[in-house]
């Protein structure tokens, strides 16, 4: 059921030709060439060269559910300007992203983003460890993450990111930045006026490469010990307790 720890040195970015789903694949992996939504057609849109360590995993994603498109249009819009949001970019464990929208309800998030292969509230083991979150953290899901930060960038929200990357600053510098954000523009950083989403990423691939190019800045967690990053989950509580 589960693969031994192993490098991996290459990752492709995939969109589907049929529904658009836009997904990471790992070059080890044997399934999804075949879109994991609809098993259309799908294409290479993106070649990453990066050393990954892969922890085990299962051999297949866990089974996710479509947006309900008519829940996403009755989502209120002044909902939806409430500041801060989180997106999970391909999380493939439905675990993780229960314990991500839990987190997110107890640090003043007021909405998910639920993009590729990430599974939704609408899988029993998201809920069971979500504990109820999906009631007070709206959520909508989204084909392509690329496509929607574009259109929330135009909106005006900042858009930050969880990564290992040359552009990142350590998150223990959050709140420095901050503090000179407000001094340049006060107003713009009333807690009516922020608007913020922060995107972690996959497993194993972690955020997409064109997403963290659309980033108004990129964070990583400073790490002290034998292993190269934390749980996603974990990551993203430490991340949003620095931001909030």
């Amino acid at each position: 059921m589960y693969n031994d720890l192993m490098p991996i040195d290459s990752y492709e970015i995939r969109v589907c030709d049929s529904c658009g789903l836009r997904y990471p694949l790992v070059d080890e992996q044997t399934f999804g060439i075949r879109c994991p939504a609809c098993l259309g057609e799908t294409r290479v849109t993106l070649r990453v060269s990066r050393k990954l360590v892969t922890e085990p995993t299962r051999d297949r994603p866990e089974f996710f559910h479509r947006e309900d498109a008519e829940s996403a249009k009755d989502w209120r819009k002044e909902e939806r300007g409430k500041n801060f949001a989180v997106l999970l970019d391909n999380i493939r464990s439905a675990w993780n992203v229960g314990s991500i929208l839990r987190s997110a309800d107890g640090f003043g998030f007021t909405h998910a983003y639920l993009c590729g292969i990430t599974p939704t509230p609408e899988n029993v083991t998201v809920q069971k460890t979500s504990l109820g979150a999906e009631e007070s953290v709206t959520w909508t899901y989204h084909n392509d993450a690329l496509k929607l930060v574009k259109g929330l960038k135009k909106e005006g929200w900042k858009i930050i990111a969880l990564e290992e990357d040359e552009r990142a600053i350590a998150i223990t510098d959050a709140s420095t930045a901050g503090l000179d954000t407000i001094s340049k523009n006060t107003r713009s950083t009333r807690p009516s006026a922020r608007r913020e989403v922060l995107i972690v990423g996959n497993e194993v691939t972690g955020v997409d490469p064109e997403l963290l190019d659309l980033c108004d800045t990129i964070y990583y967690i400073p790490m002290h010990g034998q292993k190269r990053s934390f749980n996603v989950a974990i990551a993203f509580g430490i991340a949003a307790y620095a931001l909030r």
